[in-house]
């Protein structure tokens, strides 16, 4: 993960990622809780074992597309902040905020908070007297931990990183290499008639709960948009981004592929359908004394998840601070550690408040939508950038059609959830729209009182002196001028020269 250099009074971003640091990113953070979450779900669905096992494999498909498409623009636009970015030059401000703004009120934080809940519950087991408080308490202690790793830093939590994605792929591998013995000692049953309903399948269930399961096994390749949050930061990045994503995503697809049918081959899906913990389940039945090595690859999973997506979202906040869309201190970094800092932090008040939530899972479904409508228009700008700016370099190409189809089927997702639940769906259209106002009073309103301006300049000082941070540019999206075509053209000009160390 990477540092900062000073260079006079500014502070530049440094190209140090490279293509094994871009791979373990992208699979640490796509492997975390959902392999162990998502079979029950995709299951649940589907009739038969061969739609389940077709749903995943085209769940990797899918996301394989969206990646790549996400590709081509963090290699023609090399700039962090991942969809932030390219939503602000394709559509403006006000939605690039909405973004962000989602993102810290539901669609990061509370993936967070169920990742950190779901690693304080195979932690704690079933021992524990007071068994939610317990799980909160570990929860919460792994959210401060992981903050400040990223906040002390960066080398740390690089390594930390490394480590958990070692450690999650070893416990899968335990898992796929236990299913192949299985396999070879003729535990076939449930592979027998894949195409037919296997006993204990619902009999309502019918092609009109695909898509549901569908989104069940899309949610668990999430974290492939991450890596372009960290453009800037990536060495070569026109050959390393195609290289890392196009690895990882096979490796997660095979190996999802082979740990669901690992799963079958020791559990019948009956079984995987009454299990609340499919891989503890599987441990205890098929790994005898060893069934801890699974608890122990999941919280693994969890804090490798939740130790990469802390560390990209918080780049996301702070281009947008690097912008002028939040608050000026997002934008700081240690003058010693070279973290930033505030940018980390500001994810942790939020997430331990939702620990204090009975069902996060309502506020993650309520912005579900938000979440594939940005992406589907990040990817839909593909085409726009490419007959906008048919001149800028694109070191890496994909066929229009690629993002055209995921576009499509990412609305489409958008509009089953709407139809599907209609009121969720408008409370998490009012939550977005929220934003607006928000962004108005924040970003628009210039001309602010100066008992207001006065305020945020000292509270802005106190935390400066307080976290010891500096600021890193006076860079400001908001004060520029001109068009998109020339604001483009003229960060693509600052941020390739200064990168190349």
């Amino acid at each position: 993960m990477p540092g900062h250099r000073q260079e006079g009074a500014s502070v530049r971003l440094v190209r140090e990622l490279n293509l094994l640091d871009c791979f373990s990113l992208v699979v640490g953070v796509i492997i975390g809780s959902g392999i162990f979450i998502s079979p029950k779900g995709v299951l649940l669905n589907v009739n038969t074992v061969g739609w389940f096992l077709l749903i995943w494999l085209f769940a990797g498909i899918f996301n394989c597309l969206g990646a790549l498409s996400y590709v081509e623009l963090a290699t023609s636009i090399p700039l962090s902040g991942g969809d932030y970015t390219y939503l602000r030059l394709s559509f403006g401000y006000m939605i690039a905020f909405l973004r962000v703004w989602t993102l810290i009120v539901a669609v990061r934080t509370g993936p967070l908070t169920l990742l950190s809940i779901t690693a304080g519950t195979y932690i704690v087991g079933d021992s524990a007297v007071c068994l939610r408080t317990a799980v909160r308490i570990f929860a919460a202690c792994i959210l401060c931990l992981v903050a400040f790793l990223n906040s002390w830093s960066v080398k740390l939590s690089k390594r930390v990183q490394n480590i958990c994605t070692f450690g999650k792929i070893s416990g899968l591998i335990v898992i796929i290499v236990t299913g192949l013995i299985k396999l070879s000692e003729g535990n076939t049953s449930s592979f027998q008639n894949m195409f037919q309903k296997f006993e204990g399948s619902s009999s309502a269930t019918g092609w009109q709960s695909f898509p549901t399961a569908v989104y069940s096994g899309v949610f668990a390749f999430s974290g492939w948009q991450y890596l372009p949050q960290v453009t800037e930061e990536i060495v070569e990045p026109g050959k390393t981004m195609p290289a890392a994503i196009s690895l990882a995503m096979l490796f997660v697809t095979t190996v999802y592929l082979l740990t669901n049918a690992a799963f079958l081959s020791v559990l019948t899906p009956s079984e995987i359908l009454d299990s609340d913990a499919v891989a503890m389940t599987f441990g205890k039945k098929a790994l005898g004394n060893f069934w801890w090595l699974m608890p122990l690859s999941v919280v693994l999973s969890c804090l490798g998840s939740i130790n990469g997506s802390v560390f990209a979202t918080a780049r996301s906040f702070f281009v947008a601070s690097r912008e002028g869309q939040f608050p000026q201190v997002l934008g700081m970094i240690h003058v010693r550690r070279r973290t930033p800092l505030p940018a980390v932090v500001i994810l942790l008040p939020v997430c331990l408040v939702m620990l204090t939530v009975d069902d996060i899972y309502s506020l993650i479904n309520y912005l579900s939508f938000s979440r594939w409508l940005f992406i589907g228009m990040t990817c839909a700008s593909v085409p726009y950038f490419r007959w906008k700016y048919p001149h800028i370099d694109r070191p890496f190409k994909v066929h229009l059609l690629i993002p055209i189809i995921f576009s499509l089927c990412a609305f489409t997702i958008v509009i089953t959830s709407a139809l599907s639940d209609p009121a969720a769906f408008f409370v998490g259209l009012g939550i977005t729209v929220l934003g607006v106002p928000v962004y108005i009073i924040g970003v628009l309103w210039q001309n602010k009182p100066r008992s207001i301006i006065r305020l945020m300049r000292w509270l802005t000082i106190t935390l400066q002196k307080l976290f010891l941070i500096v600021d890193t540019t006076a860079r400001s999206g908001v004060e520029r001028t001109g068009s998109r075509e020339s604001l483009l053209g003229t960060e693509l000009d600052e941020y390739s020269g200064d990168n190349d160390s």
